[in-house]
């Protein structure tokens, strides 16, 4: 058995983040007064959020600051006057109730069930630990590690130190990282020394110099990967 342990991030990989994101946005603008918010701003938070998490990952930002100085930087260029931190907790509110699952995750989830199956997400605890708990991948896994909560991210060496150490892991060649982010998921595998699959489920080029040991475009494939003991082709 070649994959002995399977690493698995949440959003935009068994999780339709997208999805839940528009359904928080568009539940907090509303409840704030302004419907049309989540439409007209949406393109400004992606930007700004995208800009923190990539920090984030950097080191440079923590996720309990980074979940209302998104707010904060969205309502100063646009001159919206909300509280951002009121606003920040009726928005994860909203987002804890995103139990979204992308095509084929309960599937595949069944099709491991024979494999040690874990999680590791860039995230924040209660909204990670409550979209969990509402879907059907309640008790599928064996460790759930969440980046607020070890105080670290992908890409660092940290996280998954952490993860070893919880599943108690000692061979780096049984284990797979599976994710939809090049530069925290296959860049921390890669980093780590431990085999990695992209989920590209879009199709999108990979100018990058970080190259996954995989490459799949449904979670389905999986099944060719791990369960035909990883031999096949890198990108298919």
């Amino acid at each position: 058995m070649k994959y002995e342990v399977i690493l698995f991030d949440v959003d935009d990989t068994l999780f339709d983040f997208k999805k839940a994101e528009r359904h928080a946005l568009q539940n907090t603008f509303t409840q704030f007064g302004l419907p049309e918010g989540a439409t007209e701003y949406k393109a400004s938070y992606d930007e700004i959020n995208s800009a923190l998490w990539r920090e984030a990952e950097e080191g440079h930002i923590s996720p309990a600051d980074l979940r209302v100085e998104r707010f904060k930087r969205l309502f100063a260029v646009h001159e919206l006057d909300f509280n951002p931190d009121a606003f920040s907790a009726a928005y994860l509110r909203y987002l804890g109730e995103g139990a979204f699952l992308i095509d084929g995750a309960v599937e595949i989830c069944e099709k491991l069930s024979d494999r040690r199956l874990a999680i590791i997400t860039n995230g924040i605890k209660e909204v990670q630990t409550s979209r969990i708990q509402l879907s059907p991948l309640r008790s599928v896994f064996e460790q759930v590690i969440i980046s607020e909560e070890v105080g670290c991210q992908k890409p660092q060496a940290a996280i998954f130190d952490y993860a070893f150490t919880k599943l108690a892991i000692s061979d780096k060649s049984k284990v797979l990282m599976i994710g939809d982010s090049l530069t925290s998921d296959i860049q921390g595998g890669n980093n780590y020394g431990i085999d990695s699959c992209w989920f590209n489920p879009s199709g999108k080029t990979n100018t990058s110099e970080i190259q996954p040991t995989y490459e799949i475009k449904n979670l389905m494939e999986l099944e060719n990967i791990i369960l035909s003991e990883g031999h096949v082709l890198k990108n298919f």
